[in-house]
């Protein structure tokens, strides 16, 4: 009998990107831009805070827009399925404190991710990023204490973790993704995906 983990993507699988639904709620549109516009995420976390402090906008007002974003339709109900059913951990390049809010709604899942600097004031003043290729490392590391690893995520940073494991899925991912990696399988409904992780657990 082997020993499952499943670990998924939080944004784009989960809930909403959130920096995209955070420029729609606080109105500022250059925060959409996301790793496709600027593939250097240092350079582009950077130049985030800098629009942050622009507007004055600390962490706890950050907070209380991320608390107004709510998880996808379906995803609490499948996180609690699957969860009954196998270990999970969600595997994210987001912030504790900006994810907060979100695993509050999601039901206090386990989250694997980084970090922010804040100043005693509540101003966000730097990152830390726990490790290089956190979502690949992380599956690795989880393999490496006996675990076979089920992925699935629906972006390019999360091809190293689902084509590392036991099985990986593509989710709610682009057309240009699906297009370059046919032979992952990808899935559009969390009823498609969990029937999908129930038979990679089988296996």
């Amino acid at each position: 009998m082997s020993m499952n983990i499943v670990c998924l993507d939080l944004e784009g699988v989960l809930v909403p990107e959130i920096w995209i639904a955070f420029a729609k709620e606080s109105g500022i549109p250059e925060l959409t831009r996301t790793t496709r516009d600027e593939p250097d995420y240092d350079k582009l976390m950077n130049w985030r805070l800098g629009i942050l402090k622009e507007h004055g906008l600390g962490l706890r007002q950050i907070q209380e827009t991320i608390a107004k974003i709510d998880p996808l339709p379906g995803a609490k109900e499948f996180l609690d399925e699957l969860r009954s059913i196998t270990q999970v951990i969600i595997i994210s390049d987001t912030f504790t404190q900006f994810a907060g809010p979100l695993m509050e709604k999601l039901g206090w899942p386990t989250i694997f991710c980084n970090s922010l600097e804040v100043a005693l004031d509540g101003e966000i003043t730097g990152f830390r990023m726990r490790i290089q290729d956190s979502k690949l490392a992380t599956v690795k590391a989880l393999q490496s204490i006996g675990y076979d690893t089920i992925a699935a995520g629906d972006s390019h940073n999360d091809l190293g973790m689902i084509q590392a494991g036991k099985a990986g899925f593509l989710f709610k991912s682009t057309e240009q993704i699906k297009k370059d990696h046919p032979d992952i399988p990808a899935y559009e409904t969390y009823g498609e995906l969990m029937e999908a992780i129930k038979k990679a657990m089988q296996d």
